[in-house]
């Protein structure tokens, strides 16, 4: 019989008995040394929190009644690189939106950290493995994250106002929130705009709750929602109009032909070492922005509009230091 089965052999005996158990009893009805039964006692209190008491004047352990219908048993046994996994879950999500479930989860981190502490295959200090970098983040409030999310997942409608970026301009809007999008360090809420009756993607840090409604959000298949959002390259979406033809250089086709930058791309190593990348894409903006931070070491083959905005933009870029040379 392994610790865990001994764990919860241990629970049901103090389970079903109304009077405190001593450890003789205990150890004679799980059919196992003193020693075995205090380590059992040991974990179940200690790791897993159970509200044993001791009665020192019947000499018996037991459940406070007090505590025990607040409690229970885990419901689910993981084994060390499973409770790994946990936790690097949880330093993930809190990483991704800190404190959105940090009062919800500390208590489990906690039961986490002392399980994998009795089972030596960690320590409290196991959190300071794992380093979250994000770039370009931006900061979403975390009270308009959690409206956001919970209107989201319980299917409301809201109320909110939106700050777009390009004109500078706020607009009081009513959305059915579909999905959350996590995608490059930003959250994103793909909805249905009642006010533009389309669907639209908004950036979560340019948004601001005015009222979750009592309304219904309106509920759009996930085929459609897939085939409106996902064709498109990047955040942005659309059905794809053009295919980029790009080629790199030998040096960077040693990162590029091993990195996904759309379900449909397509490519191919060519004779001399260079790689050449075909994606498909509706809006060019973020796209052009992928390419140029290669700078010299691709090259857009076409579609023309595209390798023109691309050298526009490099052009642009040299007259910024073209001027201060001497």
């Amino acid at each position: 019989m392994n610790k865990f089965d001994r764990i919860f052999q241990l629970h049901q005996l103090l389970h079903s008995h109304r009077c405190p158990l001593s450890l003789n009893t205990l150890k004679d009805k799980m059919e196992c040394s003193e020693s075995t039964a205090r380590r059992a006692l040991s974990a179940l209190r200690d790791t897993l929190n159970a509200p044993i008491a001791y009665d020192r004047e019947r000499n018996g352990h037991y459940y406070d009644p007090k505590q025990n219908q607040a409690w229970e048993l885990p419901g689910l046994w993981f084994n060390p690189q499973e409770l790994h996994a946990l936790l690097v879950s949880h330093i993930l999500l809190d990483q991704l939106q800190p404190g959105v479930l940090s009062d919800h989860i500390q208590p489990l981190k906690k039961r986490i950290e002392n399980i994998l502490q009795q089972q030596h295959a960690g320590s409290p200090e196991l959190t300071k493995r794992i380093r979250i970098f994000q770039q370009a983040a931006r900061p979403t409030e975390l009270d308009c994250f959690r409206q956001i999310a919970s209107a989201t997942l319980q299917r409301r409608q809201m109320k909110v106002l939106y700050h777009g970026r390009e004109r500078d301009k706020t607009t009081e809007r009513t959305v059915s929130p579909q999905r959350l999008v996590y995608y490059r360090s930003n959250w994103y809420l793909d909805a249905r705009c009642h006010l533009r009756e389309e669907l639209r993607t908004f950036s979560l840090d340019r948004l601001s709750v005015v009222d979750v409604l009592q309304t219904a959000a309106e509920e759009i298949n996930e085929d459609t929602l897939d085939a409106h959002f996902s064709p498109g390259y990047g955040i942005f979406a659309g059905t794809p109009t053009h295919r980029a033809r790009l080629r790199f250089t030998p040096l960077a086709a040693r990162w590029v032909a091993d990195e996904h930058w759309h379900p449909q791309q397509q490519g191919e190593v060519l004779t001399d070492g260079s790689y050449e990348l075909s994606i498909p894409y509706s809006d060019p903006r973020e796209l052009v922005m992928d390419i140029l931070k290669y700078g010299e070491d691709v090259e857009v083959i076409g579609p023309p509009a595209l390798r023109r905005q691309v050298k526009e933009k490099l052009t642009a870029a040299l007259g910024q230091y073209a001027d201060n040379e001497k």
